[in-house]
């Protein structure tokens, strides 16, 4: 639990001073927190020695006492402001910081990775678990250090007026925070599996809406939605078993505090008749068991939360730390644009389901030149175009690009010289300028426009409702094939870079339209 919270301080990095800095202003809201209420103890016992005595107290003193127990209120609420300025905003900054982090990361990885990883792995890791992140880890360290503090505010108090009343307080913390270590305990061990039923019922999901197409052209809907009913049911039972397991533990911890909070009155009571407290002291006391342990009602929950905010943080350190395929890669410039490869040898999967597809591979690329890779389906053409643009390493052999070996490069510099147009067209939600311009952000609008027309795409571009603002569908649903096809090749054609890789790029493109295509790619 403790070593989850030194974690998530940790994570927080440069925003440590505004995190220590909430610290302190939880720490002065604490005391702000209990002053009405030794205040008011103090008023009651002016009262009852008036009383006593025969006198009245006067307007004055209750106006001034008015006016403390305000101030108090407001200072109380000054601090809790200020404590929110310097920590809400903490894991906001941090998440974004970190989604690109792992946008970054997942571009200098090899391909092979996202065939070895479970696609709801990846997705449940960046979306839930940094939701969990974002949502609970600044919160959960507050309630947690913030409860202590506002709790040890008290304490100093109670201990300062009567020692044995400071001990009841601290044995009520004690015994609540072995239940809080047996809830951390329990949680540290059903987190992982939390994590997995999230991922399962996460890849469930995206592979029913995936395969929806196929599902109703063959009738099959209840056989498609058994898999995401397992994941459902899977993920509905761990949760039940997490919080069932949780309940009579946080009972307990509750338990102690509360029975604490009597043991404390008691004790208050039977100083103050006994003669060993003053009247007004009692009264404080008194009045503050009820308050004494409220901020550590709420950490039951911190410590149920924290193992699964340890597991998020895990997993962000896998997908951050992941062995990034450029990592010894340099910023390199070539002269050249050759390509070669020499005795190259790869191979898809791992262990028994490996399967080779090119062994012994030579062949040298001249730049300025055409060079067509013929053969039948699987005999590794795609292949060769991912080696050369290094999204996937060689098990043996050297693949070179301008003389140097593409593992001297990073992959941005190495794709700087590369525009791909690729079998499977991916175009983003967004507008068909702004697709074709992905290539070239920079790029003027008759850049943009002449590359479209070589491309053969810019009538059925100006025939759409907004032209090129019109905003197209996720992977360019709202296309057709040859449209998609089209616009992907004026990407490229617009990137203008020295090698062009073209995977079947006219695939899906009509007769006519492909072969005004080559006649562009030739100029």
């Amino acid at each position: 639990m403790f070593g989850t919270v030194k974690r998530i301080i940790d994570w927080c990095g440069s925003f440590k001073k505004n995190l220590y800095i909430g610290f302190v202003f939880s720490f002065f809201s604490g005391w702000f927190a209990a002053m009405p209420v030794i205040w008011a103890a103090y008023t009651i016992g002016k009262l009852v020695e008036c009383e006593g005595q025969g006198k009245t107290i006067s307007a004055d003193w209750i106006g001034k006492s008015i006016v403390i127990q305000l101030l108090f209120i407001f200072l109380r609420f000054l601090f809790d402001y200020l404590r929110a300025r310097f920590q809400e905003s903490i894991s906001y900054e941090l998440i974004a910081r970190d989604r690109l982090a792992v946008g970054d990361a997942l571009k200098r990885v090899s391909l092979g990775y996202f065939q070895n990883m479970n696609t709801g792995t990846i997705l449940n890791s960046i979306t839930t678990g940094l939701h969990t992140l974002e949502g609970m880890g600044i919160r959960m360290i507050d309630n947690f250090v913030g409860g202590y503090l506002n709790f040890i505010c008290i304490l100093l108090w109670l201990t300062c007026v009567n020692w044995r009343v400071g001990l009841i307080a601290v044995t009520g913390a004690a015994v609540s925070l072995i239940f809080l270590f047996i809830i951390s305990k329990y949680s540290t061990r059903n987190a992982p599996i939390l994590a997995a039923a999230n991922k399962e019922l996460t890849g469930a999901t995206l592979e029913y809406a995936r395969g929806l197409s196929v599902v109703k052209s063959f009738g099959k809907a209840g056989a498609s939605m058994e898999s995401m009913k397992k994941a459902c049911r899977d993920s509905r039972d761990i949760n039940l078993k997490i919080e069932w397991g949780y309940i009579p533990y946080n009972a307990l911890h509750l338990l102690a505090l509360k029975t604490a909070s009597v043991c404390i009155v008691i004790a208050a009571f039977y100083l103050g008749f006994s003669g060993q407290l003053d009247f007004t002291y009692m009264m404080s006391i008194i009045l503050l068991s009820f308050h004494v342990f409220g901020s550590l009602e709420p950490i039951a929950d911190c410590a149920h939360v924290l193992a699964v905010i340890d597991d998020a943080l895990e997993h962000l350190d896998e997908l951050t730390k992941e062995s990034f395929i450029d990592a010894d890669g340099q910023q390199i410039e070539i002269a050249h644009y050759d390509i070669e490869f020499q005795n190259v040898d790869f191979s898809y999967g791992e262990g028994k389901e490996r399967r080779q597809v090119l062994h012994n591979v030579n062949l040298k690329i001249p730049e300025y030149s055409v060079t067509a890779i013929v053969g039948p389906s699987g005999s590794g053409k795609s292949t060769i175009c991912n080696l050369i643009a290094r999204f996937y390493d060689a098990d043996s052999g050297s693949v070179r690009v301008g003389g140097h070996d593409v593992k001297e490069f990073t992959c941005d510099s190495l794709l700087s010289n590369i525009s791909m147009v690729f079998q499977n067209v991916y175009l983003f939600h967004d507008t068909v300028r702004n697709n074709i311009c992905f290539g070239k952000p920079d790029a003027t609008e008759a850049e943009m426009v002449e590359a479209a027309k070589k491309a053969c795409c810019h009538d059925f571009i100006m025939a759409l409702p907004e032209g090129y603002d019109t905003v197209i569908g996720e992977g360019g649903g709202s296309l057709s094939g040859g449209e998609k096809q089209r616009i992907s090749i004026a990407r490229a054609i617009l990137k203008d870079a020295p090698i062009i890789i073209l995977d079947e790029a006219t695939a899906s493109v009509d007769p006519e339209n492909e072969h005004l295509i080559q006649t562009a790619i030739s100029e």
